[in-house]
């Protein structure tokens, strides 16, 4: 599909297009968008006659083969352009007063509290809101500025940048990195090891938590294969509920030490009620990821034209690692 053709395509009816495929239905798209059901299928059939070929089925409402590689475009397109309107927004709107920050659920928190004090203590009349949300949800946001500011986690090789989708001209830059650990249930037979190998551990029950743990397939990709099969899906951003079903066991996660560590109590608590009967001990244990050689980063997300309060934040996230180099060395 050619770059030109896309170029002049009616954003209009590009967006028409993803919301009919999304909701599988051309009356609940025109629902959704405030159109008239016809007005929906004059803009697909527009759209198709631009392209010269059928985009939807009609009898279920599924995408064709040129449809489904259409929505891969789709999404990075209609996100740029609202990234944008929103950066040109931005460089014409007055000082801002209010700084609204989005977390991804396995950033630092502690970092993110101690740099907002130093924000707000420069700009004590600030209004100030943190938002946890999933890790694209965070970089869409930022990028069309319903977020200032975002803390974005993933699992990349030791001083790699995280992957992150195309939103436009972000600036992204290193807050943490730290260990990351497989988390079981405490009477898996593989809970006393010292450390643990991912490709050994392909055919094991796994949770499905993308939002929360490391998403099964980076697992699979940094593994090479194509196991890592889901026991459970957990759409939620409670790492404690992510562990609490850790105890009970319904399958493993793949989390930085932290994360483990800063719950442990809480799920021993959960966990008993949850195991006992079956496995007789409570709790949840964190075994060292030994191979590959992955680590859990985070990052700080802003735009060139974020207003002043983000980019002070920025400032203050991502001198802390610096700050904690330079003590070490002292010693």
């Amino acid at each position: 599909m050619g770059t030109a053709i896309l170029m002049d395509m009616d954003p209009h009816l590009l967006r028409t297009f993803v919301t009919v495929a999304r909701c599988g239905s051309f009356s609940d798209a025109a629902r959704e968008l405030g159109y008239t059901q016809s007005a929906v299928s004059q803009h697909i059939a527009a759209l198709e006659s631009d392209l010269g070929t059928p985009l939807l089925r009609r009898r279920p409402v599924t995408p064709t083969r040129a449809g489904e590689r259409l929505l891969e475009h789709a999404g990075p397109l209609l996100l740029r352009l609202e990234a944008a309107r929103a950066d040109i927004a931005r460089l014409t709107s007055a000082p801002a007063t209010r700084l609204v920050v989005g977390v991804s659920p396995l950033a630092p928190t502690h970092r993110l509290g101690a740099a907002l004090a130093e924000v707000r203590r420069q700009q004590p009349l600030l209004e100030v809101t943190v938002r946890v949300l999933g890790r694209d949800a965070v970089v869409r946001d930022v990028a069309t500025a319903d977020l200032d500011l975002g803390l974005v986690d993933g699992a990349v090789a030791p001083n790699d940048p995280l992957h992150l989708a195309d939103a436009g001209p972000l600036t992204a830059g290193a807050v943490a990195e730290q260990p990351l650990v497989v988390a079981l249930p405490a009477p898996h037979p593989l809970a006393g090891r010292p450390g643990l190998r991912l490709p050994d551990l392909t055919d094991a029950r796994w949770l499905d938590a993308p939002d929360t743990a490391v998403p099964l397939a980076r697992l699979r990709t940094a593994a090479g294969t194509d196991g890592f099969r889901a026991s459970l899906r957990y759409d939620g951003t409670d790492v404690r509920g992510l562990l609490s079903l850790v105890a009970a066991g319904h399958g493993l996660a793949l989390l930085p030490r932290s994360a483990v560590e800063d719950t442990a109590g809480m799920v021993e608590a959960v966990g008993a009620a949850a195991v006992r009967g079956t496995h007789g001990t409570a709790g949840v244990r964190a075994v060292t990821l030994s191979a590959p050689r992955l680590v859990h980063r985070t990052e700080v997300l802003h735009n060139g034209t974020a207003p002043a309060p983000a980019t002070l934040l920025a400032a203050a996230l991502t001198d802390a690692p610096a700050r904690a180099d330079r003590a070490a060395a002292s010693y």
